[in-house]
């Protein structure tokens, strides 16, 4: 049993002065970590062997990190697939909640002192601008009623035009409808998190006359709240009747 110990420590010293790490080793050697500790600690080793083991231990962190990567892109992605069957097809009863609770997150609300303002919902989202936009459209509104606005940080007004471009795209919408751009006063310090090559400014939709819709939903965020204390009724058509699902 001497004889073997020793064998593994010599061994252990002779896979340390290759270059190889504690891991490395005890994968070859399984003794307890303390243990081969104790064995290697008057073991010199020269800048290359420590720069091989520092370059070992890099690439094997950055595998790792790789590896966490792909996992929860993987994970991103199934959780993406099981929400578009957990979701299914809205009714339009679910799209006209929906649109009414971003806006009570999103809009412009009438105030005491200014109780004629008009729908207005910004955002940096262009897949809630989409969502919002068919929502106005459920309501009825009409296309020549809804402008669009674009607010771009002034240290970025260079690139004000292809912003509006990627807007246009992204919204299918014409360049065109997108009438004003307004730059606002940037903040070098900022925690904003749309920065750099995610950075495309804000849109802001507008809906022409629309001081009555304003102030109908008000009424409808109002009704979300009250039916609160009725409690929850279970699942929405949309999951139980084919023909109440709305189709966009």
């Amino acid at each position: 049993m001497v004889y073997s110990k020793a064998k593994e420590k010599d061994r252990a010293i002779q896979l340390r002065r290759q270059g190889k790490t504690y891991s490395e080793i005890l994968r070859e050697i399984p003794v307890a970590k303390s243990t081969l500790s104790l064995w290697l600690r008057s073991v010199g080793l020269s800048v290359p062997q420590k720069q091989k083991i520092t370059r070992r231990r890099l690439e094997a962190a950055q595998r790792g990190a790789t590896a966490r990567k792909t996992h929860r892109l993987q994970q991103v992605q199934d959780f993406v697939e099981h929400g578009l069957s957990d979701v299914g097809r809205l009714s339009g009863r679910e799209l006209w909640l929906i649109g009414a609770a971003l806006y009570w997150a999103e809009g412009s609300k009438q105030k005491s002192n200014n109780p004629s303002t008009g729908i207005m919902f910004s955002n940096s989202d262009p897949n809630m601008l989409k969502v919002f936009l068919v929502w106005l459209r459920q309501l009825g509104i009409p296309d020549d009623a809804i402008c669009f606005e674009l607010y771009v940080h002034d240290d970025r007004k260079s690139e004000a035009k292809e912003f509006l471009l990627w807007w246009a795209d992204a919204l299918n919408i014409k360049s065109s409808r997108i009438g004003n751009i307004y730059f606002k006063r940037g903040n070098p310090k900022t925690n904003r998190t749309n920065v750099g090559d995610l950075y495309h400014g804000l849109i802001r939709i507008k809906v022409r006359l629309s001081t009555v819709l304003n102030r109908k939903v008000n009424g409808w965020i109002s009704g979300i709240v009250a039916s609160l204390g009725s409690g929850v009724t279970g699942n929405t058509s949309a999951f139980e009747a084919e023909d109440s699902r709305f189709d966009t």
